[in-house]
């Protein structure tokens, strides 16, 4: 479809991966508008590309005269306006068919694997950008460095946080995979590990040999993946692959490390984002600067620059003597790495986390990991689970939650069931100095924000 002047619709357009993709058919001379029920932090950069969003659904908000309509996979059949569409005969395609519409056409590096993806499809569009490639960057969070959450370049390169949720990795056609890691999520759709695991094989397996995966080798699972396709692999970790590093210090809000290429030393390098793990995503990025042969200064300095991710150990202020971050947090070894940096960065305070399980299918089959995943914290408070758009109940309760961290660490946690409540035992307990997660994928964020806001 030629898409100057084509009017494009978006169901859901508040969405991380959809807020952006209108902005991209904007930028190539559409007529954007959409719908959505939650403001889910992209409501500014929407008005701000001046693009329409209404903020319910109806099918009234349909113009008479659409191209396409664009729906967020979180949405269903049920949805009145999806009726609507199709009960006109309209053009509608899914955010990821939509979005491989365009990815597709260029010269995609698509950014994969549980956790890190946020970080590492910024810092490496950030490097391209840096290094004058003009590249198109989406992205799943607002980041600091592009004051929103996607870049329009002219270039043929495009940048994609590569979403395995539902599979929509199926879609896409990349020249070089980022894969960072594969620790089993998402329950909902992945009955088990080993189809979670299949969605990631076949992905990368699909590459010709023209193509490059950038894999983590440290990652046994990642490894497997990876093991006898087509494609060239280059290395990544800690200890193995054909770019490993060695930490200098990690401390006082900084990451200083040596990287080493085929056992050459390449440089030190300096991150001010938190936690060892933050180290290792800066790896691929190193690598794909290699790739594209871009002077090691502008790597150097893209690394130093990048201010993080919104929701990624995101310092929001301070409430009394606690300094208050908020933290994406909603899986057991993301919970790990960065209560493990917190420590290392803050070891005279108190850590206090607040916890919003995110999905009742996640939460019950990795219960027992998420029960030993907040050794590194002093106190738990466990929101009621956050549902979302995914499910409305389950078989599990936060209460089982706090029962088994409790076991494992007696008298750490405790049930609050809703955010207000939450912020209100913690304007009267918190004591001391020290450092307060809110952790979640869901709105936990408002607790940090409500408590920075309070009046001193």
């Amino acid at each position: 479809m030629e898409l100057k002047s084509k009017k494009i619709y978006f169901i859901g357009i508040e969405g991380a991966g959809t807020s952006a993709l209108a902005q991209m058919y904007k930028k190539l001379g559409c007529e954007v508008s959409g719908s959505d029920i939650n403001d889910h932090f992209y409501g500014e950069v929407l008005k701000k590309a001046k693009i329409k969003v209404y903020k319910n659904f109806n099918k009234k908000n349909l113009p008479k005269a659409i191209d396409l309509v664009v729906y967020g996979t979180s949405f269903k059949d049920d949805n009145i306006e999806i009726k609507e569409a199709k009960k006109r005969g309209l053009k509608i395609l899914s955010y990821p068919m939509a979005l491989a519409d365009l990815f597709n056409q260029k010269f995609g590096i698509a950014v994969c694997g549980t956790h890190g993806k946020t970080t590492v499809t910024a810092m490496s569009g950030l490097l391209l950008q840096k290094a004058k490639f003009s590249p198109t960057v989406l992205v799943g969070s607002l980041i600091k460095n592009f004051r929103g959450n996607a870049l329009i370049g002219k270039s043929e390169y495009f940048v994609l946080e590569a979403d395995e949720y539902q599979n929509k990795l199926q879609y896409y056609k990349p020249k070089i995979i980022i894969l960072n890691n594969i620790d089993f999520d998402h329950p909902d759709f992945f009955p088990t590990i080993k189809e979670y695991k299949s969605a990631f094989r076949k992905f990368v397996e699909k590459l010709g040999k023209d193509c490059i995966v950038i894999a983590n080798f440290g990652d046994e699972n990642v490894k497997a993946a990876v093991n006898g396709i087509k494609a060239k692999v280059i290395g990544f970790g800690k200890d193995s692959g054909y770019i490993i590093y060695k930490v200098i210090s990690s401390n006082s809000g900084k990451n200083r490390f040596s990287v080493f290429i085929d056992k050459k030393r390449l440089g030190v390098f300096e991150l001010k984002v938190l936690g060892e793990h933050n180290i290792l995503n800066s790896l691929p990025v190193i690598a794909l600067s290699q790739i594209f042969k871009i002077d090691l200064k502008i790597v150097k300095k893209t690394l130093t620059d990048f201010a993080g991710a919104q929701r990624r150990m995101e310092k929001n202020g301070r409430f009394k003597n606690f300094v208050v971050y908020d933290d994406y947090a909603h899986h057991p070894a993301e919970i790990k790495v960065t209560l493990k940096a917190v420590k290392q960065n803050f070891k005279d305070r108190k850590i206090w986390v607040v916890f919003h399980p995110h999905s009742f299918s996640r939460t019950k089959a990795l219960l027992g990991d998420f029960a030993k995943s907040f050794n590194g914290a002093d106190r738990v408070v466990v929101l009621d689970i956050y549902g979302s758009a995914r499910e409305n109940s389950g078989a599990v309760h936060s209460l089982d939650l706090v029962e088994k961290i409790n076991k494992n660490f007696p008298n750490q946690a405790l049930h609050i069931p809703t955010i207000q409540k939450a912020v209100n035992f913690l304007k009267t307990n918190l004591s001391g100095k020290g450092v307060l997660i809110t952790m979640g994928a869901g709105d936990v964020w408002r607790v940090a924000e409500k408590l920075t806001k309070t009046k001193k």
